[in-house]
């Protein structure tokens, strides 16, 4: 089959890899545009444009695929599939009718669940024990179409959104290497989406990694862990914003108000939530500083922080 490859960030990378191995005919790579990072505001390369320079694909990066050059230049050489792994935007319709066998999404979750932008934190944050990829036809709707394969994975205690990435990232390549032949021998079996289970994962809204103290110690846990590596849980010492990268759960319940350090340890320091049971704080990040194990922070910048203090949200 010639393939049109939509896709932007790492999650879809070992998506892209996979067709290349496999020997598909992958005619042009879609991604978004080049973005300027850091403090010298240079140009970076999406992951997906990388990946596709090595093996010498054409890349097109429009800045919307809306009108009617763009689109007629991301199907030039009229595809017979186009395959879409986090590509970022929503795809007009007169894209997704033009090749012959349509157009295919790996997305992840666990479909009608978490359709949206942040599936992967969302899941972490409200707690779930398991996701997984969808492999599903692309429609106007956003991630409504009919899936074609999904497989499920847990989703540890310890997982952060770094570690479901990595694994959800590889399991879409499997599921879709597994569903090319049947899409092209035509023995695919769409299924609905049963619309009455649908939940949506919009992308992480702004001061959403807020840490909000007078929630339960589960959920602070969860938030921290949903927000590793990006865009990384915080809250507010002395004035400053105190990132918090890896937490995990106190067997202890204390009688204090929500937020206070309740315990300092050689390698950790324990703020109560609002349950009452304890959060322990493993690694942070200080204002100006690299993440830092809890003790190094305790040895240096945060030899001041004592039973009692107050972390709190920047509201405060």
């Amino acid at each position: 089959m010639k393939i049109v490859f939509m896709g932007t960030p790492d999650f879809a990378v070992p998506v892209l890899s996979m067709l290349v191995e496999e020997g598909h005919n992958v005619i042009r790579v879609v991604t978004q545009p080049d973005r300027p990072k850091g403090r010298k505001r240079e140009l970076i390369k999406t992951p997906v444009k990388v990946e596709a320079e090595q093996h010498d694909i054409p890349v097109f990066q429009p800045e919307k695929l809306r009108d009617k050059e763009a689109v007629e230049q991301a199907i030039e050489g009229n595809p017979d599939l186009i395959v879409t792994a986090a590509y970022g935007q929503l795809l007009p319709e007169s894209i997704l009718t033009a090749p012959k066998y349509g157009a295919v999404n790996v997305h992840a979750s666990l479909l009608p669940a978490y359709r949206g932008g942040a599936p992967i934190h969302q899941s972490i944050i409200d707690g779930q024990k398991e996701t997984g990829v969808t492999i599903m036809y692309m429609v106007k709707r956003l991630d409504a179409g009919d899936m074609l394969l999904q497989e499920a994975i847990n989703i540890e205690e310890d997982d952060t959104v770094g570690t479901m990435h990595d694994k959800l990232s590889a399991l879409g390549a499997k599921l879709l290497k597994e569903t090319l032949p049947h899409l092209e021998n035509g023995t695919v079996q769409p299924v609905q989406q049963d619309e009455e289970k649908v939940t949506y994962a919009p992308n992480i809204a702004r001061g959403a990694e807020r840490i909000d103290w007078t929630k339960s110690a589960q959920a602070v846990h969860n938030q921290i862990r949903g927000m590793n590596p990006w865009p990384v849980a915080f809250t507010t010492w002395n004035g400053q914003s105190l990132k918090l990268w890896k937490s995990e759960l106190s067997d202890h319940n204390f009688d204090a108000n929500p937020g206070t350090v309740v315990e300092r340890e050689q390698d950790s320091f324990t703020v109560v939530a609002g349950d009452h049971q304890g959060v322990k704080l493993l690694l942070v990040q200080p204002a100006g500083k690299k993440a830092m194990e809890a003790s190094d922070f305790l040895r240096g910048k945060g030899q001041s922080l004592n039973v009692g203090d107050v972390l709190k949200d920047d509201k405060e």
